[in-house]
């Protein structure tokens, strides 16, 4: 099991058994009249849909949680955080929200007071004006292998696009396995490329707005094998936002590989 440590040094070791044993103590000394328990909004990102989060959904939902799954369109931060608002428009009561890779980038668009906590997973975590693009600099976080041949452009039908079209890119089916998922058996690979979503170009250059996580407690699981956004940035936007910190062996996809531990990080935040 991986050792999860927080960035002020405290190891969480013993693996989810001692983790579950904690929280059900935990459960067990809060009061009678507990603060109601937080719905967990899970947003996907590139190249990806809702299905990626099925592991980390089902055993979040086996612990007593309610978990939603919003569509993210990947047409770009704004109108994509506008598209999981109206799904948090819907959620009464307090609210973590979990963004996996671009998805990170979306959540830090989000401003909701019912918003407790922030959890980003292998993700973008931008400051205001940034683009994704930033965040796979060559040059200061070397490592990314999510370049051509293994990213591929289309032109797609997009009602938001210019004339209803729109340039996409998406992780070429032959190099997907190998880039994006490289810890997961090749029938759950093949899964995930037929359920694999493309992004529009232009997402990854729009600007970010203020960022949410400024106000809003967060955590960060870096993914030590992610061959899409390099562990080296995954820290530095960790770092500079302040999020609790852990790191899992895993590649870029750790929510289909090793989808309990990170329910766990997830369950973290739960009430912090």
């Amino acid at each position: 099991m991986p050792t999860v440590t927080t960035k002020f040094g405290t190891a969480l070791r013993g693996g989810l058994a001692a983790l579950a044993l904690s929280l059900t103590a935990a459960l067990a000394a809060a009061p009678a009249q507990a603060a109601p328990q937080p719905t967990i909004v899970l947003v996907h990102g590139a190249f990806a849909d809702t299905t990626s989060w099925d592991g980390v959904a089902a055993q979040l939902r086996s612990d007593g949680y309610t978990v939603l799954t919003p569509e993210n369109p990947l047409r770009g931060p704004a109108y994509d955080a506008a598209a999981v608002q109206r799904t948090l428009d819907t959620v009464s009561g307090p609210i973590v929200l979990v963004g996996h890779s671009y998805g990170g980038f979306v959540i830090t668009q989000i401003h909701d007071p019912d918003v407790e906590s922030l959890v980003y997973i292998a993700a973008f975590a931008p400051v205001r004006g940034e683009v994704a693009q930033l965040a796979l600099d060559p040059i200061r976080f070397p490592g990314s292998q999510l370049l051509p041949p293994a990213l591929q452009v289309a032109v797609v039908d997009d009602p938001q696009g210019i004339a209803g079209k729109n340039l996409d890119g998406y992780v070429a089916p032959d190099r997907f396995h190998d880039v994006f998922a490289q810890d997961v058996s090749d029938a759950t690979a093949a899964d995930m490329i037929a359920h694999q979503r493309s992004i529009a170009i232009a997402a990854n250059l729009e600007p970010s707005v203020a960022p949410s996580w400024a106000d809003t407690p967060s955590w960060y699981l870096v993914s030590a094998g992610d061959r899409v956004i390099p562990p080296s940035s995954q820290r530095f936007m960790a770092d500079r936002m302040g999020a609790t910190t852990g790191q899992i062996d895993a590649s870029h996809a750790s929510l289909v590989s090793r989808p309990a531990e990170v329910a766990a990080v997830v369950e973290l935040a739960v009430g912090n």
